[in-house]
């Protein structure tokens, strides 16, 4: 099942919509009986006073029907069946407007699913949308991703209400399988991010993909267990990050050199500071050594593989390099 961003109303306010449409029909009935009157006929035969048109419309629109006023002349008769007999239909509606505001959430919610196919390409499809998964969308956000092109694939119902609430399309459905892969439209996606708490879910989601996208999709997936991280790469996996691994190495720096957790910490939290960024090289940058440069060029991305700037090796810019470069987190420059 597909979950679209919420459309938020409140109930008051939903509430006080239905009660304005029925006091402005009861209204609006009471008009046409009043310039009518003449046509109409009580029990009294003293004509119909405003107060009587009141009571007319009320017990005609919701269908009580005492039998007291009657139209008796043919142009009351017709006003009846023309304005009448529809305002009651109306009213009635209005008065089971909550079977009728279901089924028209259906029909509206199928309209925005197939506008929302029809848009859908080069989307990261997110499985999980625990404590990892909630990060990654974080990180995409952070780098200017659009929100539209975020898809979540989860199982907790819990966790489907916060996608949602947080403007993010969310499949409900245990990612292992094809068919909820296939609602999230997996064959036409940019990448799969695979951030389960299980390292079992996560090979058979990696398998799962691979097999559904012969192999040209990307796959980023997080184990806990340094042990499963072969297993995943061999079940199709780019890129592993192994959590419990890391969270170890960064425990380790932090008695070691306390201070370089800090800026491992600052690069890695949206909204301040420092961030990592990535761009394509400029031709004005094709030759030159990557330290030359105004930016703070970390590492360069050849052909797919991570060429590091350290040592005496003296590394040229090429065209098609990919830099690697620190920004300070109020940059507007682009970054991946």
């Amino acid at each position: 099942m597909i979950h679209l961003p919420l459309v938020r109303q409140g109930p008051l306010r939903a509430l006080a919509v239905r009660v304005a449409l029925a006091v402005t029909l009861v209204l609006v009935t009471v008009l046409i009986i009043y310039v009518d009157r003449d046509g109409y006929r009580d029990i009294n035969e003293d004509g119909l006073t405003l107060l009587d048109c009141f009571y007319y419309a009320v017990v005609s629109l919701s269908t009580t029907g005492y039998g007291d006023i009657t139209p008796f002349t043919p142009e009351a008769r017709l006003v009846n069946i023309l304005a009448i007999t529809p305002a009651r239909v109306l009213f009635l509606i209005i008065l089971v407007g909550t079977t009728l505001e279901v089924l028209t959430d259906q029909y509206r919610n199928s309209l925005r699913v197939g506008r929302w196919r029809r848009k859908l390409k080069d989307h990261v499809i997110v499985c999980g949308y625990g404590t990892k998964g909630r990060a990654a969308v974080a990180a995409l956000l952070e780098n200017g991703w659009d929100k539209a092109r975020i898809i979540v694939v989860e199982s907790r119902e819990e966790g489907v209400r916060q996608a949602a609430s947080n403007g993010l399309v969310a499949v409900e459905g245990n990612a292992t399988r094809s068919a909820v892969l296939n609602e999230a439209d997996v064959k036409n996606c940019k990448a799969v991010i695979i951030a389960t708490d299980s390292d079992e879910a996560s090979v058979l989601i990696s398998l799962t993909v691979r097999q559904l996208t012969a192999g040209q999709v990307r796959i980023i997936a997080a184990v806990r267990e340094q042990e499963n991280a072969a297993l995943l790469k061999q079940s199709g996996a780019h890129h592993v990050i192994v959590s419990s691994a890391t969270a170890g190495r960064l425990l380790g720096l932090t008695t070691t050199a306390p201070p370089l957790i800090d800026v491992v910490e600052d690069l890695l939290t949206p909204g301040q500071g420092m961030a990592l960024a990535m761009r394509s090289a400029e031709r004005n940058e094709v030759g030159r050594n990557p330290r030359e440069l105004a930016t703070l060029v970390v590492a360069l991305i050849r052909r797919g593989k991570v060429l590091p700037l350290g040592g005496e090796q003296i590394v040229t810019i090429e065209t098609g390099d990919m830099l690697v470069y620190i920004r300070a987190d109020e940059s507007t420059g682009v970054t991946v």
